[in-house]
């Protein structure tokens, strides 16, 4: 595992995670991707606090539902072409980190197609939530 599980401020969170997903973006700072969209693979981890992610009548309104880091990432997507990949995992860490329930994210892109000789090229970030 990576190293920033071990962050004290994630101590008491719960993981809910996004892995591997697929979407098609347009993305991309070259005349080639800008002429359609290409592959994007997507993960997000988000960590609740359990104080906020412990169900007591076992209802997904209880809960952060997954959906929300699906749509969020879908949201995004169609607000149109995005230059960097830098730009577009901050973006998205900001809106998944608006979510109350939500203390850090971690978000991963990666362009799988870039190279032939490349399983892929992708950006990470971690982010907190301010606590002021």
């Amino acid at each position: 595992m990576s190293g920033w599980l071990l962050d004290p401020r994630l101590a008491q969170c719960r993981r809910i995670y996004l892995r591997d997903a697929v979407f098609e973006a347009n993305i991309g700072v070259y005349d080639s991707e800008r002429a359609g969209a290409q592959r994007l693979i997507i993960n997000v981890d988000l960590f609740v606090a359990l104080s906020a992610s412990t169900p007591r009548h076992d209802r997904v309104e209880e809960v952060v539902d997954y959906d929300f880091m699906r749509a969020t990432i879908r949201s995004r997507l169609a607000r149109g072409h995005v230059n960097l990949q830098e730009t577009l995992i901050e973006d998205l860490a900001g809106a998944l980190l608006a979510h109350p329930g939500v203390v850090a994210v971690r978000v991963c892109t990666e362009k799988p197609d870039v190279y032939d000789d490349v399983a892929g090229v992708g950006i990470e970030v971690l982010r907190f939530k301010d606590p002021g």
